[in-house]
């Protein structure tokens, strides 16, 4: 029975110690340090040995702290701890609960480069601020913004726009002034709601705009919203308006795009946008209110 803890399965083992660990660390400390040639402000660069050591086995991903260890050695992060159940997934014995603190002071010691480096970003990092700044990344791939679909394409913006065109058959156009026209048969339909994208190539940028029916508490409504293809600092230098109305009446919209940052249903669930009550709608829409009839206006412009 392995020290301090049961075990999920009779094996025998030999496999390294965490005094392995530290050793093969150390060692792999001094080989970045001599055959890379580089010592950042917070320490050395790392290279492939040691990213070795600092990969979970289970999910592949770098492990920060508290990193957990079997008796025998075998390291795995707190996130996949719990989904084998406390068996280490190696030589399934009770992980219990040891921290293999060796391994949390090398990782201590490191600077990373941005898993983004060959989208453009060069920057190093310590080892413990390179998960926030990857989260954050301004290089970091941007999701596929078409709704009403699960679409997992992620690209920088030439590729996404390419991909909306291509593969979503998403309209495209030219200026900055809009004027479209939304028709739905039935109008009481939201399961399969009107979900429509159109994409305009405006100031050398590209906008989303976003036309839908969805449920707002037990009322059925319909929304549109522009949302920016870039981060929201950039979102911000810009501005757009919409409006819809017939008989004399009209309802407006002033706002600023939102980046595809944030995800569609963020956007819409926060009523960042013009919101159209079905009975107007219906009202808008003129006839025997039996068919949604809809022409929505606007125009982007760029603050001084």
């Amino acid at each position: 029975m392995a020290p301090g803890g049961s075990t999920c399965k009779e094996v025998i083992v030999s496999h390294p110690t965490v005094a392995d660990y530290d050793i093969k660390a150390e060692n792999n400390n001094s080989l970045a340090k001599t055959s890379i040639g580089l010592a950042g402000k917070h320490g050395i660069c790392s290279n492939n040995g040691v990213n070795e050591l600092l990969e979970c086995p289970v999910c592949r991903s770098l492990m920060y702290p508290p990193i957990h260890q079997c008796p025998n050695g075998h390291t795995l992060c707190s996130n996949c701890k719990n989904r084998v159940h406390n068996c280490c997934p190696t030589c399934r014995y009770d992980l219990g609960n040891i921290r293999c603190l060796a391994l949390e002071k090398v990782a201590e010691s490191l600077e990373l480069p941005c898993k983004y480096q060959g989208l453009g970003c060069h920057d190093i990092f310590p080892y413990y601020s390179k998960l926030n700044h990857e989260q954050h990344c301004h290089y970091r791939p941007y999701n596929c913004p078409y709704a009403g679909s699960e679409c997992s394409v992620t690209g920088d913006i030439p590729t996404l726009v390419a991909h909306l065109k291509n593969d979503h058959k998403v309209d495209m156009h030219n200026g900055c002034t809009f004027n479209h026209r939304y028709v739905k048969s039935d109008p009481n339909e939201v399961e399969n709601a009107t979900w429509m994208l159109t994409v305009f190539n405006c100031f050398g940028r590209q906008f989303c705009l976003h036309f839908e029916a969805f449920q707002l508490g037990m009322a059925l409504v319909y929304m549109a919203f522009l949302r920016f293809m870039g981060d929201d600092n950039e979102a911000k230098k810009f501005s757009y308006s919409l409006e819809v109305g017939a008989n004399g009446r009209k309802l407006t919209w002033q706002g600023v795009p939102r980046s595809i940052r944030d995800s569609h249903r963020k956007v819409r669930d926060s009523q960042d946008g013009l919101i159209i009550q079905r009975n107007l709608a219906l009202y808008f829409s003129g006839g025997d209110r039996q068919e949604l009839k809809l022409r929505i206006t606007g125009r982007i412009w760029k603050e001084e």
